[in-house]
């Protein structure tokens, strides 16, 4: 039998649990023989791709692939999955790059299809890195069955520390967190933001989430939040206010689920910012 996460308690008092026994519940959870086939076969395997044709023709694969970018979900999508690898991200015009769910991208870059040299996936590391990945996910998915909003806070967790901390310009960073369910959805019900704010221009946006992230931080850049301190004050604004607000754990819920459905694939406008082409990986 596969090892569920243990999740006591739902709110703040939660994740302080959850963060507690993070390293060892991830351990066990790792361990159990389903995620081990997964990543097991990935790691003999994935060295012998050299093109999206092959990888595409291996659901096992695929399913590794996607899955450790948050996209466990979309395996049945072949034709925007070929297309997002095949394209590459160098050009503008690049399919990863018009769309506004940044997972696209960082699954584009961190592949290396559609670009000059050899794919990464005949890179050292390339395999452990995807598949630790993978199993990251597969956990947080675990949690998301107890409680949607401690899912949310892991997966916004990682993926905000590396883009914090990463280079790029502040207004780019904060379309990669407008772009990026998890990140989004944190930081729309931290700020106390209404699902409805991401039907708004998205340079209106940028602008609110600024001012929003000043008035609650002190800091209206994305860059303080490489200080784990502010992270935890993030999770702690969202789920205090997802627990003590009417409607606003269905809100946090709604506004991921808007990004992972029909919005996920619709273009973005990034304004005086650029296209978001910092990668929000996680190989940094």
């Amino acid at each position: 039998m596969s090892f569920q996460p243990v999740v006591p308690m739902g709110g703040y008092a939660g994740w302080q649990f959850l963060t507690r026994t993070l390293a060892s519940q991830e351990a066990a959870f790792d361990a159990a023989p389903v995620q081990q086939r997964d990543t097991t076969y990935f790691a003999a395997t994935i060295g012998k791709v050299t093109s999206v044709d092959q990888l595409m023709a291996d659901p096992k694969l695929l399913k590794v692939a996607l899955g450790a970018f948050g996209l466990g979900d979309q395996t049945g999508s072949t034709a925007l999955i070929r297309k997002v690898l095949t394209d590459g991200t160098s050009s503008a015009t690049a399919l990863a790059n018009q769309l506004s769910d940044k997972r696209y991208l960082a699954l584009a870059q961190a592949f290396n299809f559609g670009e000059d040299g050899p794919p990464n996936t005949q890179n050292p590391g390339f395999a452990a890195t995807i598949g630790k990945a993978y199993q990251d996910q597969q956990f947080q998915t675990a949690v998301g069955q107890q409680d949607t909003n401690l899912q949310l806070a892991l997966q916004m967790q990682s993926s905000l520390a590396n883009l914090a901390s990463g280079s790029g310009s502040e207004a780019t960073k904060w379309y990669t967190v407008m772009g990026t369910p998890a990140m989004r959805a944190v930081f729309q019900t931290a700020l106390g933001l209404p699902s409805s704010f991401v039907s708004l221009d998205i340079d209106h946006q940028l602008q609110v989430f600024e001012d929003k992230a000043q008035q609650a931080f002190g800091d209206s850049s994305v860059s303080q939040f490489a200080d784990p301190a502010k992270i935890d004050d993030l999770v702690k604004r969202f789920l205090v206010r997802s627990d003590t607000q009417s409607g606003s754990q269905a809100s946090a819920a709604s506004i991921a689920l808007q990004l992972l459905g029909g919005d996920s694939s619709s273009t973005t406008t990034t304004g005086s910012g650029g296209s978001a082409n910092t990668v929000l990986s996680l190989f940094s």
